[in-house]
């Protein structure tokens, strides 16, 4: 906290919404940015550009600039084809989107198998061959977010004298490896080496929870150009709108949490597949508050949909939220 009461936050440093899989939709950040403006982008999740080169209606929904008018979006490309991103990022680029994103990172099994995400860091010369490809003639700017490597995080110089070579509009470095997925704590001193070499503006990703686990990363990181959180926004989805000065409460709450509600029954066709979006939410923000994971089992296994929703709503009225600006996860020592 300032002494001013406001939470800390560097001006010169962007704030970034990472992607969640099955949360952070174009319902959730067309909402999100209603009743918290704050970040500076949202990243979608993956899309998985294939040979046939047409988005499924799934993705396309997530993607259609009628669902994103007036949130600053940054879609996400999974993909070790060239070919297959540049047909993505151009049919994206003629939807009005300035920057695309491509997922060196993923840790999962059965991404990193095809030789997608952080599989395409086991074998640098292949890396290589997709980037050339990529930058030969892109249709917008790429950004690439990627790990500090498959197994350890020395592997990261490595990396950065491929991602020296192109033209990188933005470098979003998780600071663990592949093999971590999402487990262990944050390689920060590798972290750190990659910002040292990157010709890149570099954004942080990896354990930032709360509005002192951003500050840390800034003083630990002079210079660095962005934060990107995922979990540690949902949980506190007003983060990044106090660290600008805003003020917003619990009704800004309670109305947020009413509108995602009503959205999602319209779009899923009713209250049922609601509810289970809804839980997802609610999963990753009781943490938030206090003795709020005392309540994580009872919302869970609530089956009955105006039971779940007379139980969250008495939630938002009564829990207090944590305190923003206290220490998270971002471990100590640093």
């Amino acid at each position: 906290m300032r002494p001013d009461g406001r939470l800390w936050y560097n001006k010169t440093m962007k704030l970034y919404f990472a992607p969640l899989e099955g949360v952070t939709d174009h319902i959730y950040r067309r909402i999100h940015r209603r009743y918290y403006p704050g970040a500076d982008k949202y990243f979608t999740p993956f899309l998985s550009p294939g040979q046939n080169h047409v988005f499924p209606p799934r993705e396309r929904r997530q993607i259609a600039p009628e669902n994103n008018r007036g949130v600053p979006v940054v879609p996400q490309l999974l993909t070790k084809k060239a070919e297959d991103f540049l047909w993505a990022a151009g049919q994206l680029a003629d939807m009005g989107y300035e920057q695309i994103n491509l997922n060196a990172g993923c840790p999962s099994g059965t991404v990193t198998a095809k030789g997608k995400g952080a599989g395409l860091l086991a074998d640098r010369d292949s890396l290589r061959r997709l980037l050339d490809g990529i930058f030969a003639a892109p249709p917008a700017a790429v950004s690439v977010k990627t790990r500090l490597g498959v197994r350890s995080g020395e592997e990261i110089a490595a990396l950065m004298e491929v991602y020296n070579d192109y033209p990188i509009a933005e470098l979003t470095i998780h600071a663990r490896t592949a093999a971590q997925q999402y487990g262990g704590k944050p390689d920060l001193t590798a972290f750190g080496q990659a910002m040292a070499l990157s010709r890149a503006s570099v954004c942080y990703n990896g354990d930032l929870c709360t509005a002192a686990d951003i500050r840390r990363a800034g003083e630990r990181y002079p210079g660095l150009g962005a934060v990107m959180l995922g979990r540690g926004l949902v949980a506190d989805p007003a983060l990044f709108a106090r660290m600008r000065g805003a003020d917003p409460g619990r009704e800004t709450l309670r109305s947020f949490l009413d509108e995602l509600w009503e959205a999602y029954c319209a779009a899923f066709g009713g209250p049922a597949s609601a509810m289970n979006r809804m839980k997802a939410i609610w999963a990753l923000m009781l943490p938030g508050f206090q003795d709020g994971e005392a309540y994580a089992k009872r919302l869970g296994k609530t089956r009955n949909w105006g039971e779940f929703l007379a139980l969250s709503r008495r939630l938002t009225a009564e829990l207090e939220p944590l305190d923003p600006g206290r220490p998270g996860q971002w471990g100590n020592g640093c």
